[in-house]
């Protein structure tokens, strides 16, 4: 199979590489231009793969993905914001990516990776496709490739998690919360289930998660209540609320007090 005009990559990404040969040489794979140099020895330093666009697309692309989850969650901690970065840029939506630009149709293979069905090997498309992205950035800034990482990569990966039962791969919040609250020494929050409504193929849960006051369990100190398409993810959101409402205390001024005058505790 021969590879495609580049021309019609170009149509597709909605932008003309002033220097069409960064493209060609971000979809050329190390076979072919190993091939090329032995057939062409005098030209063999003009022929150039897609190993350092690939090192430099890299590096574009985490840098874009960084920029965009910093901004668009401002409440996710480092921890959180790394996990959904490395889902964002990882090799298994990346390939989802690249199968629907279709790049493995204007790959440039040697004859041997040909045959050994190179255009369908995920690592071969994610790689050519960090490279596009560095032709991309080289060829026009920061600004275009930005545009393109978000159109393509990013804004519908986002979209996808946002409505999925999953929901966004960041933090077990409930996990969260319980070893907060054991560090705390404080009770651990009951779930309830308020309600639930909907036709069976799209029910929506309401949870309530109740964090007890430190000193009287019987009393409850706050509520988190969220709404999902499944209790987990209700459960995952009203926990999140109550770790957004331990974040604001000023170091759990009950628990200090019972701390500092054990005396006081009630029996």
């Amino acid at each position: 199979m021969k590879s495609r005009d580049i021309a019609g990559l170009q149509e597709t990404l909605g932008y003309s590489w002033t220097h069409p040969k960064l493209l060609e040489q971000a979809l050329t794979h190390t076979s072919q231009a190993r091939e090329r140099e032995a057939l062409l020895p005098a030209e063999a330093s003009g022929v150039g793969d897609n190993e350092q666009l690939e090192f430099l697309g890299d590096a574009v692309l985490g840098l874009i993905t960084s920029e965009e989850v910093f901004h668009r969650f401002p409440h996710f901690r480092e921890g959180e914001l790394s996990k959904l970065r490395a889902h964002l840029v990882s090799e298994k939506h990346l390939i989802r990516v690249a199968q629907e630009l279709r790049l493995g149709d204007y790959l440039r293979l040697g004859r041997g990776e040909e045959k050994s069905g190179g255009r369908g090997k995920t690592a071969l498309l994610v790689d050519a496709l960090e490279a596009v992205l560095a032709a991309l950035y080289l060829d026009a800034g920061f600004e275009t490739v930005r545009r393109i990482v978000l159109q393509y990569i990013l804004e519908p990966e986002l979209a996808r998690l946002a409505e999925t039962a999953s929901g966004l791969p960041v933090t077990d919040y409930k996990s969260a919360l319980q070893e907060k609250l054991q560090a705390m020494g404080h009770a651990q929050p009951v779930y309830v289930l308020v309600k639930e409504q909907g036709p069976e193929h799209r029910k929506v849960f309401t949870v309530e998660a109740r964090l007890r006051a430190a000193n009287a369990p019987a009393v409850v100190e706050f509520v988190g209540r969220a709404e999902g398409s499944t209790k987990k993810n209700a459960e995952q959101e009203a926990a999140r609320q109550v770790l957004e409402h331990l974040a604001t205390l000023p170091e759990a001024p009950a628990l200090r007090t019972s701390a500092k005058r054990p005396a006081q505790v009630s029996p």
